[in-house]
C-alpha cells in the first residue's frame, strides 16, 4: 500500500526565495507547453503528445541555465501534469461532461512540484539524531518538523506552498498493516447536513456536524469586504487576500481533522460499514434556469439550492466517505456503498414503501405503524442493502 505523509518545512529566507523561484519556473514550463499545444492545434490541427514535449526539455535546459538548476524529473512531472489535464479534458468530451479546457496557471496558481526520491530530492538527506532535513536540487537541505515516524520506502517527495507556509509530502510504499481485532459489529450510515448532524447510524447514534464553514461565515464575509476596500495590485490587497486564504485553510484543516477522528471511530468499532453511494458533484450542481417564453424566467429554487449545496460541501460528505474507505482498507475492515434510493421512504420493520411514511425527521409507517427517526430508519435500510450486496458478491458462480 502507499501512504502519504505531510510535514511542515522551515526554510531560511534564502531557501524560501529559491523555492518560490522553483514554483515560478515550473509554472513557466507548464504555460509554455500549454501554449505550444494550443498553437499547434489552432494552426495545423496537430496534436502534441507528452513524449514530444519531453524530448524538447533537454534542449531547453541547455539553453536556459535558470531552468537547468532544478531537477529534470520534476520538470518532467510538470509536463505530465499538463498531459493528464488534457487526457481528462478529452475523456469529458467523449462522455458528454463539461469539457473544462486546461487553463494557464497565473501567479500563485501552481503550488506543488513533484520529485522522485533520490532524483532531484532526497528525504532525510542528513543523518542526525534529532533533526530531519530534506534536500531539493537548487535549494539545499531544508529543515523539516517531522512529528511522526515514516514507515516504508519513500518514493515521491513533493514540495507544497500553502499561503506563507511550506510543506513536504512523502509517498511511501508500505506493507499492509495488521488488521484490527474483530468486533462483531456491522453498521449502516445515513448522511445528513446542517443542524441535522453529519450522519446517523443504524444503531441510533448521531455524529455531530460542527459546520465550520457556517460558523466562520461572518469572518469570511468581513475578510472578503476587506479585500474589496483595497486597490488592485497594492500591498494591502495582497495582505488582505492572504488573510482571506488563511481563514479558508483553517476551516479546511478543522473539517479534515474532525472527519479523520469520526472515520477512525467508525472503523475501530465496526467490522462492516455500509454507506450511501452518492454522486456529490451532481447533487451540488447549480439548478438550471427556466425560461417562461416571454423573455423572463420562472422561479427555479436557486436560493434554496445554493444553501443546500453550501451545507453539503461544508459537511464534507465526499471527504468523509473517502477517509472511511481508506481507513477500512488499512484496518482490514469491509466498506460497502449502496444505492440509497427509497431508503428514507421504506419501513425498516415491514418493508412497506410509501413517500408519505416520512414527514421531515419523523418516520411513521402507514402499514405497520412503526415509528422511528427518519435518518436512523434509513440507516437500517442502508445496512440491510449493503449486507445483501456483500453476500451476493461472496457467492461463487456455479459451474455449467
Amino acid at each position: 500500500m502507499i501512504r502519504l505523509y505531510k510535514f511542515r518545512l522551515y526554510p531560511t529566507s534564502k531557501q524560501q526565495q529559491l523555492l518560490v523561484a522553483m514554483l515560478n519556473d515550473h509554472r513557466d514550463i507548464y504555460n509554455a507547453a500549454l501554449q505550444e499545444r494550443r498553437d499547434a492545434w489552432t494552426r495545423s490541427h496537430v496534436g502534441i503528445r507528452f513524449v514530444d514535449q519531453d524530448a524538447q526539455l533537454t534542449e531547453i535546459r541547455a539553453c536556459d541555465p535558470d531552468l537547468a538548476r532544478w531537477s529534470y524529473s520534476s520538470q518532467e512531472q510538470t509536463l505530465r501534469r499538463l498531459d493528464n489535464a488534457f487526457r481528462s479534458f478529452f475523456r469529458r468530451v467523449k462522455y458528454g461532461g463539461n469539457p473544462g479546457y486546461p487553463r494557464f496557471k497565473g501567479a500563485g496558481q501552481l503550488n506543488t512540484v513533484d520529485h522522485r526520491n533520490g532524483d532531484g530530492a532526497t528525504w532525510n538527506s542528513i543523518v542526525h539524531p534529532t533533526q530531519t532535513k530534506v534536500r531539493f536540487k537548487g535549494v539545499g537541505h531544508v529543515k523539516v518538523k517531522q512529528h511522526r515516524p515514516v514507515r516504508g520506502r519513500v518514493t515521491r517527495v513533493t514540495v507544497k506552498r500553502e499561503g506563507q507556509h511550506w510543506y513536504v509530502l512523502l509517498s511511501a510504499q508500505q506493507d499492509l498493516p495488521t488488521p484490527l481485532p474483530k468486533t462483531g459489529r456491522m453498521i449502516g450510515i445515513d448522511l445528513a447536513t446542517g443542524s441535522n448532524g453529519l450522519a446517523y447510524t443504524s444503531l441510533g447514534e448521531r455524529i455531530e456536524n460542527p459546520a465550520y464553514g457556517k460558523a466562520a461565515q461572518v469572518r469570511l464575509a468581513e475578510a472578503n469586504q476587506a479585500i474589496a476596500r483595497t486597490q488592485p495590485g497594492s500591498n494591502r490587497r495582497k495582505k488582505a487576500r492572504g488573510r482571506f486564504s488563511a481563514l479558508h485553510r483553517k476551516i479546511s484543516n478543522q473539517r479534515l481533522d474532525y472527519l479523520h477522528k469520526a472515520a477512525n471511530h467508525l472503523v475501530a468499532d465496526n467490522d462492516v460499514i455500509v454507506a450511501e453511494n452518492l454522486n456529490i458533484a451532481r447533487m451540488t450542481r447549480r439548478p438550471k434556469s427556466r425560461p417562461d417564453g416571454a423573455g423572463g424566467y420562472e422561479p427555479n429554487g436557486r436560493r434554496a439550492k445554493t444553501g443546500l449545496n453550501r451545507s453539503i460541501l461544508d459537511a464534507g460528505w465526499g471527504i468523509f466517505l473517502r477517509l472511511i474507505r481508506a481507513k477500512a482498507e488499512s484496518a482490514g475492515r469491509e466498506f460497502v456503498q449502496v444505492d440509497p434510493a427509497y431508503t428514507s421512504q421504506t419501513c425498516s420493520r415491514c418493508g412497506y414503501r410509501e413517500k408519505a411514511n416520512r414527514n421531515g425527521k419523523a418516520f411513521l409507517c402507514l402499514s405497520c405503524g412503526h415509528r422511528d427517526d427518519a435518518d436512523i430508519n434509513a440507516a437500517v435500510n442502508i445496512l440491510r442493502a449493503g449486507l445483501v450486496l456483500r453476500n451476493l458478491a461472496r457467492v461463487e458462480p456455479r459451474e455449467a
